[in-house]
């Protein structure tokens, strides 16, 4: 009996420890999360050099460093449309320090099977531009309008190829979306990111890209390039002489976003802090300049915004993939 009693106080004491235990751990994430930042913070891109992305991740890492300590410093980690970036920032320590440009497609990957994760794997912190895709094909292509280049596609079936960004990709669903509204079909070439296949275009190695205007702006302006139609509601500023697919009588609009996001769990003081540097980063008039520059839309939104326009497309892309039967 005594040696009973004895070990229930041992085990007592133990138990007793234990909530000193955690409010000590507790505090220590909390002082860290105070010091925050306290090194510089890593923006994983997960697509190569040379898009939209990447030049929007840049101008934010430069915009941002006005506005706190430490520097952002930008690591691409391109492969499997995005999802080899994402899964690597989903599965860092969630301390605000490796944080991950997030684009549409982490709503369209999970619904075709091709990862692991979702949306909510992520915590975002702030959406910073919109665009919507456009068909350009080389200025020396023999079609001028888009009703020529979709009259080849029906003549020729699965011959004229298109480039997309990767499959599951915006731009991938994007040509296969005007597939569907037109009756035509591409041959769908991907690669790591719209910069490889813009670069891929240039090179006369495919016939078209499906992205958006700001990966091709450079080479349009240089008139290497010409725009056929963008898929958007109205004309495209910079390109206010390319229509939209509307005013050619096919009713497709689709674009992407791109905005900055944490890994899931990350302490809610540092989601604070990065996202009222987001914000005054996203009004730098620097910042801004690049994506006139660059022929990308401003679009902002904070956390609470952008996790419902992540929820809203991861259930609209659900609905499209069914109907279009896209799958891995």
């Amino acid at each position: 009996m005594i040696r009973f009693v004895h070990m229930n106080l041992r085990r007592l004491a133990a138990l007793a420890l234990l909530p000193a235990a955690a409010l000590g751990f507790t505090s220590h994430a909390s002082a860290q999360a105070r010091d925050f930042p306290n090194h510089p913070i890593e923006l994983v891109v997960p697509f190569q050099p040379g898009g939209g992305t990447d030049a929007l991740a840049r101008a934010f890492a430069e915009a941002s460093q006005k506005h706190m300590p430490q520097s952002v410093v930008i690591v691409n980690k391109p492969g499997a449309s995005g999802a080899i970036g994402w899964q690597d920032v989903i599965n860092a320590r969630p301390d605000g320090y490796r944080l991950a440009v997030v684009t549409v497609e982490v709503t369209t990957l999970p619904n075709m099977g091709l990862a692991k994760f979702t949306y909510n794997d992520m915590t975002p912190i702030a959406q910073l531009n919109a665009d919507q895709a456009a068909i350009t094909v080389r200025a020396d292509a023999p079609w001028n309008t888009i009703e020529e280049f979709l009259a080849a596609a029906k003549k020729d079936s699965g011959k004229i190829s298109v480039g997309n960004a990767g499959n599951g990709s915006i731009w991938h669903l994007a040509a296969a979306a005007l597939e569907d509204k037109t009756n035509v079909k591409f041959n769908h070439l991907p690669f790591q990111g719209a910069g490889p296949a813009v670069l891929a275009l240039l090179g006369g190695h495919i016939d078209a890209v499906a992205v958006s205007p700001a990966e091709v702006t450079t080479y349009v302006q240089a008139g290497k390039f010409k725009m056929l139609a963008v898929m958007a509601d109205q004309r495209v500023k910079g390109f206010e002489k390319v229509p939209t697919l509307k005013e050619r009588n096919i009713d497709l609009v689709l674009g992407t976003w791109r905005g900055i996001a944490a890994p899931k769990n990350t302490p809610p003081e540092v989601v604070a802090y990065l996202k009222d540097v987001s914000r005054k980063a996203a009004n730098e008039p620097a910042f801004r300049a690049v994506l006139d520059k660059q022929n990308l839309g401003f679009a902002y939104a904070d956390d609470v915004a952008f996790k419902a326009v992540m929820a809203r497309d991861a259930a609209y892309f659900k609905t499209l993939m069914g109907k279009l039967d896209i799958k891995n």
